[in-house]
């Protein structure tokens, strides 16, 4: 026996087609709610909102921050023979936490300004990309430039 409405119109009264009534007055059937009563769907997000936390973004900026005072330190304060080392060590700790903060960012569906996103299928536009590689590229050159100055 398989479900679904029954046919019981008799001989005088109107015959159901096979997926329904074909003429509901108003747009709902009698059994369910009036045109009155329907309030409109709202769509609502199940999952949470993906954004980065406080305890995301901590050590992050911790770690930049300490990265960023070992690499200005030495460059403002001549600390003689190992000034260079800790300069390109502070920059190496602010470059590890400028990854990190770009992968937790992509990981909660951020994007740099001009690539598209993630999942979307699109490939990224050449000239955007090629400019930030020329602005990383300047950054490094600059750094590293300026801390062989220190020897």
């Amino acid at each position: 026996m398989e479900a679904g409405p029954r046919d019981t119109a008799h001989d005088g009264e109107e015959q159901l087609s096979p997926d329904g009534p074909d003429d509901i007055p108003g747009g709902v059937t009698d059994d369910g709610p009036g045109a009155d009563e329907m309030v409109p769907e709202v769509e609502v997000e199940l999952r949470p909102q993906r954004r980065l936390r406080i305890w995301q973004l901590a050590p992050i900026v911790i770690l930049a921050a300490i990265g960023s005072l070992m690499f200005a330190f030495p460059l403002a304060f001549e600390f003689g023979d190992g000034g260079a080392v800790v300069a390109m060590l502070g920059l190496l700790i602010s470059c590890c936490a400028a990854g990190w903060g770009m992968m937790a960012a992509r990981r909660v569906g951020h994007t740099w300004p001009g690539l598209p996103e993630r999942g979307s299928g699109r490939r990224p536009d050449w000239r955007v990309v090629s400019g930030y590689a020329l602005l990383f590229l300047g950054a490094v050159v600059l750094a590293v430039w300026r801390v062989a100055r220190l020897r």
